[in-house]
């Protein structure tokens, strides 16, 4: 079994989803013994945003330069260890209100046409199918369920964008209010942790 781990906090030992998403791989891991982990960690090494190069470089046609080749493979790289996942564990704070455009840039290199979803006559379809997803969500305010909903586009994005390539079955552990004082912080973050513990394998 293979458990993909993806963080996309900037703040390194100071983040919540951090914290949060490394609660839940330990979880997973003293549910599922032997599960190999593969961690990408988005902040320490960047995958870049996509080009009209990157693109165009996918047909055959066009010659590659070093560069070009250099970002085609960690897009397939990157593509090959999310598809090669059993478990996905996607750690993912909310800055101004979405995922941190690292996440972005990760999540436009495992939406491709072809390989995780396909376009028919009767619309899209998902490729992907029996992974299980789990997504460690921080984020400073409160949405759910407040005047302040229509602004979250972090958590409902990523359903939709994992739902749209066929997985609809999205876990979520979620610690908000963080950033309404030290107290607010500790008891969110102990409420999500005490979420990661009890978490089992499915």
């Amino acid at each position: 079994m293979k458990l993909l781990h993806v963080d996309s906090s900037i703040l390194g030992d100071n983040s919540v989803s951090r914290q949060i998403s490394a609660g839940i791989v330990e979880a997973l891991k003293a549910e599922n013994p032997g599960v190999e982990v593969v961690h990408r960690d988005l902040a320490a090494a960047p995958i870049g945003h996509l080009t009209g190069a990157y693109l165009a470089g996918q047909s055959a046609d066009v010659k590659h330069d070093q560069a070009l080749q250099e970002d085609l493979d960690l897009g397939g790289r990157a593509l090959a260890e999310f598809l090669a996942a059993d478990i996905v564990v996607v750690g993912a704070p909310m800055y101004n209100f979405a995922v941190p455009s690292q996440l972005k840039a990760w999540v436009d290199r495992i939406l491709v046409a072809g390989k995780t979803f396909r376009y028919t006559a009767s619309g899209a379809e998902g490729l992907v199918h029996g992974k299980r997803v789990v997504i460690a969500v921080s984020r400073g305010g409160t949405y759910e369920g407040t005047p302040a909903s229509a602004l979250e586009h972090q958590e409902s994005w990523l359903k939709g964008v994992f739902g749209f390539i066929g997985l609809k079955d999205v876990e979520v552990i979620r610690a908000e209010g963080v950033a309404y004082g030290p107290e607010a912080r500790e008891a969110s973050l102990k409420a999500a942790l005490d979420a990661a513990k009890a978490l089992h394998a499915a």
